[in-house]
């Protein structure tokens, strides 16, 4: 049997972005029926919330719109760069920081911006943090990861990755 295809999700705290980006990743996967074909975690680049549950407002953003999740905030390690096939964080500070844990140009390869898959990313790089906006930075954060997460399931199924 083939092994699944790995990908961690990475922002910075590890409770917002990057697991509502792991678990609408699987999601996807579970509805196009490729179960076992992918595998995805979330990561934080930074260690404030390690242990934490996903920050209640994207839990109640998600809710609203009839998706439930849970998760349990880590930080990235370094072995994570060889573990997965594919690193894919929020912005490009967390890619810097990603970046600067890679020993080999191979980890490098592995790593993607999440918007690079948004096919209303218009030239944005970054899904945008929510953590110090309003109830609509939560909504914009959930779109934008919704249609990424599609959008990289169907990149991968046509080949273009990994």
């Amino acid at each position: 049997m083939t092994q699944p295809v790995r990908i961690l999700f990475v922002c910075l705290g590890n409770i917002i972005r990057s697991p509502l980006a792991a678990r609408l990743f699987e999601r996807e996967v579970e509805e196009a029926g490729l179960e076992g074909k992918y595998e995805a975690d979330a990561a934080g680049t930074a260690d404030y919330h390690v242990g934490q549950a996903p920050d209640e407002r994207m839990v109640r953003t998600a809710a609203r719109r009839g998706f439930h999740y849970t998760h349990r905030a880590r930080q990235i390690e370094r072995s994570d760069l060889d573990e997965f096939d594919l690193v894919i964080p929020m912005d490009l500070e967390n890619k810097t920081d990603i970046e600067a844990l890679a020993r080999k140009p191979e980890q490098r390869a592995k790593i993607h911006l999440l918007r690079e898959f948004d096919p209303k990313a218009h030239g944005a790089l970054a899904v945008p943090d929510p953590w110090y906006g309003g109830p609509s930075g939560f909504e914009d954060a959930y779109d934008i990861i919704e249609r990424s997460a599609r959008g990289l399931l169907e990149a991968l199924e046509a080949g273009k990755l990994p």
